[in-house]
Parts: structure tokens; C-alpha cells; sequence
């Protein structure tokens, strides 16, 4: 039960939210280089059970119990769907598809997200949330055709990445209720271990694939495992819980912007201005989104008029 002030929780919620969007952002990067020597069900796997076992050790340590049995089948359906489906076909389409037109298919799963929750949690879609998600939407649509290289895409890797953003948005408004019952800890411990479980028939690629893959690549996985899903996704539902999945959601809009900073920075891949101007857009549409109508300041009622003494009574009187 959380008894903090409500201005402390907003604060701690919105850091939670950076440390997932910058975690998720740095996970692009490293699933490009890892995915040059694992297959996608492989990458999963190995990205899965590192993180369940990170999980699992703090989950230990922390003593905070199974989830209660109503949380059960809603961590079961994300985990399904977040962590096993998406994480598999999400690898697939990266090597189908160039990285901007990852980044701009993915992308369809906030609005997913927003529409879904309005409709089946009944969260409200306000005007600056709609505002801020199609400043943002217009931000990735430019980032993701800049960094288009118009010769590796195929409708295999659409297609794919359409599925990701399906899954991804499924994962969220499906999670959502089980953080009500569950806490963020439990509910990512338990949705990591169960798509690994949904990876299992993927072990044999991996104990191959490991032997032969660069060490780099494998401490990539390794990274994916730890921090994009151990801490990121533990972040994510950490603030998911004291929100709604739309302003969540719009919150990933960052993703693009700060792939392209980190492209620069690690990769040494100088994006264009094209590619700036798409990066500010996806960063000013979060902050529309994010931000809160100012209410009108209200008045301070009048004081009523003191009740007239019983002397002032009888000078009246007279």
C-alpha cells in the first residue's frame, strides 16, 4: 500500500517512466549488435532468462511472496504477449526492416494503447494527451522515414513489426489490472518467467548460437537481459501502476529520439536534420502529454457576516 504524498509518488512515478524510456531506447542499439550472431527466438531466450534470473534473485531477497491467484491469469496473458511474442518477433523484424521503419511501425503501439485502455479500463483520453500523441506519432513518422534506407524492407518485416506493436500494446492494458492486485516486482518476475517458458523450444538455437557468437555479442544479450528488461520493465510497471496505460504509453514516444542521440553517440551514425527535427517532435509531444491542465485558481469564499451583538440589537431598536 503506498502511503507517500502524492507529490512524491508523481515525482518517483515520472522517474521510473525515464529510467524504462532511457533502458528501452539503449535496447535498440544492443539488439542490432546482438542480433547480428543470434537468431531471434535465441536472442528472446537468452534476453529472458537472464533477466528472470535477476528477477528472481531480488524477488527472493525482497521476500514479497507469490502474486495473489486473481493477478495470475493477467500476468500470464502479458507475459505471453510482452515478454515472449513481442521480444521474438520484434528481433525477427529488425532483420527484416530498416531501423527507421521499425521505429515508425512499432510505434502505432502507444495509439493502440490509448484506445485499448479508453475502451477496456476506462481511462480517459484527454485533449492534451490526443494532442501530445499525434505531435508525437508526426515526430516518429519523420525520424522513421529519414532513417529509412529504402532497400532493406520487405513486407515480411512490416508485417512483423506490426505484430510487435499489437503485442506490446496487448501487454500493457493486460497488465495494467494485475498491478492493482500485485506489485510491480511480482508482476515482472512473473511475466519475464513465463515467456521464457514461452522460449524454451528456442534453447537448443541458443546453446549452439552461444558457442559460436562473439563474446561481445553475448554480453549485449546479457545487458538486454539485466537492465532494458530486469530494472526497465520493474520501472515501467512500478509507474504504470500509479497512472494511466495511455499516458504511459505516449511516454515511449522518447524512444526514437533518444535512438537516434545514442546512434550518434555509440555508433557514431550522425543523424540528419531531418532526423533532429523528428527526435524534437517525438520530445515535445511527451511533454504535452505528460502535462497536466492547470485548474483555475478558486477564490476564497467570504467570510459571513458576524451574527449583530444583543447590545447592538437594542441600539437598533431604539
Amino acid at each position: 500500500m503506498n502511503t507517500a504524498p502524492p507529490a512524491r509518488t508523481g515525482l518517483l512515478a515520472a522517474g521510473a517512466a525515464t529510467v524504462t524510456v532511457v533502458l528501452w531506447a539503449s535496447a535498440f542499439v544492443s539488439i542490432r549488435s546482438a542480433g547480428a550472431a543470434y537468431s531471434p527466438g535465441a536472442l528472446a531466450l537468452g534476453r529472458l532468462l537472464t533477466g528472470a534470473l535477476a528477477l528472481g534473485a531480488l524477488w527472493a531477497v525482497r521476500r514479497e511472496g507469490l502474486p495473489p491467484r486473481s493477478a495470475w491469469r493477467r500476468i500470464a496473458v502479458s507475459g505471453v504477449l510482452w515478454f515472449g511474442f513481442y521480444m521474438v518477433v520484434l528481433n525477427w523484424g529488425e532483420q527484416q526492416v530498416d531501423a527507421g521503419t521499425a521505429a515508425l511501425v512499432v510505434n502505432i503501439g502507444p495509439l493502440l494503447i490509448a484506445v485499448l485502455g479508453a475502451r477496456l479500463l476506462g481511462d480517459a483520453l484527454s485533449p492534451r494527451l490526443v494532442a501530445g500523441m499525434a505531435v508525437s506519432f508526426a515526430g516518429a513518422v519523420t525520424v522513421g522515414l529519414s532513417m529509412s534506407g529504402g532497400g532493406g524492407s520487405s513486407a515480411l518485416g512490416v508485417v512483423l513489426c506490426l505484430l510487435a506493436a499489437v503485442a506490446y500494446a496487448g501487454g500493457v492494458v493486460t497488465q495494467k489490472p494485475a498491478l492493482e492486485r500485485a506489485s510491480a516486482l511480482q508482476v515482472t518476475t512473473f511475466g519475464c518467467l513465463v515467456g521464457a517458458v514461452v522460449c524454451l523450444p528456442f534453447t537448443g538455437q541458443l546453446v549452439w548460437e552461444a558457442g559460436e557468437a562473439p563474446l561481445s555479442a553475448t554480453l549485449n544479450m546479457v545487458y538486454l537481459g539485466l537492465f532494458p528488461t530486469a530494472l526497465a520493465f520493474t520501472t515501467w510497471a512500478y509507474a504504470l501502476a500509479r497512472t494511466t496505460a495511455g499516458r504511459m504509453g505516449a511516454t515511449t514516444y522518447a524512444v526514437p529520439a533518444l535512438v537516434v542521440l545514442m546512434s550518434w553517440l555509440v555508433l557514431g551514425e550522425v543523424p540528419g536534420v531531418l532526423t533532429l527535427a523528428g527526435g524534437a517532435l517525438c520530445l515535445a509531444g511527451v511533454a504535452v502529454s505528460r502535462s497536466r491542465t492547470r485548474r483555475p485558481a478558486v477564490a476564497p469564499a467570504a467570510a459571513p457576516a458576524a451574527a449583530p451583538r444583543p447590545e447592538q440589537e437594542q441600539e437598533q431598536v431604539s
